[in-house]
């Protein structure tokens, strides 16, 4: 895909620069709400949705929500999914159509696991679409640097270095 077809797609879609890297446009939201004491003074959305579009040329960074989030293929490319969960283990996920090459057309990243993820092949994007529930607010979600990360998970250098941000952006 050239970058004036990127482009249209972008502007088709309605996206806009998701501070993790990509892309995104939130596309649904529950209009049920349930009582969350813990979390956002009482109440909360059930589940939210997006469109989230990653070029070959960007990386989605090391992020942490405190929800669960299905990840669903829509199309471009294949993507992988990198995950740290909370025991340690790093863990890849292939999402996209090629099954027998160990992609799924949809996976769950646990809450409260650490991740981000790039697309498989050059010069190309994948758009997927993600769903929280319960549903996404930015007050759950949580950029890493490299350092913090390294600190933690020194085992997992080559991937933080890759996925993580030297520096948040402002």
């Amino acid at each position: 895909m050239n970058k004036r077809e990127l482009s249209d797609l972008i502007q088709t879609l309605g996206l806009e620069p998701h501070p993790e890297g990509g892309y995104y446009k939130r596309t649904f939201e529950s209009e049920e709400m349930f009582a969350d004491s813990e979390r956002f003074n009482g109440h909360r959305k059930l589940f939210t949705s997006i469109y989230f579009l990653l070029t070959s040329d960007d990386v989605s960074h090391f992020h942490r929500l405190k929800s669960d989030e299905l990840w669903y293929f829509h199309g471009g490319s294949s993507l992988t999914v990198h995950v740290i969960h909370e025991n340690g283990n790093y863990e890849e996920m292939k999402i996209g159509m090629n099954c027998e090459n160990g992609e799924v057309p949809q996976a769950l990243v646990p809450k409260n696991s650490i991740f981000g993820s790039s697309v498989m092949e050059k010069d190309t994007y994948s758009l997927v679409g993600c769903m929280v529930s319960p549903g996404f607010d930015f007050q759950d979600f949580e950029l890493f640097t490299q350092a913090e990360l390294l600190e933690k998970y020194p085992q997992h250098e080559a991937i933080i270095k890759k996925l993580a941000y030297e520096e948040i952006p402002e």
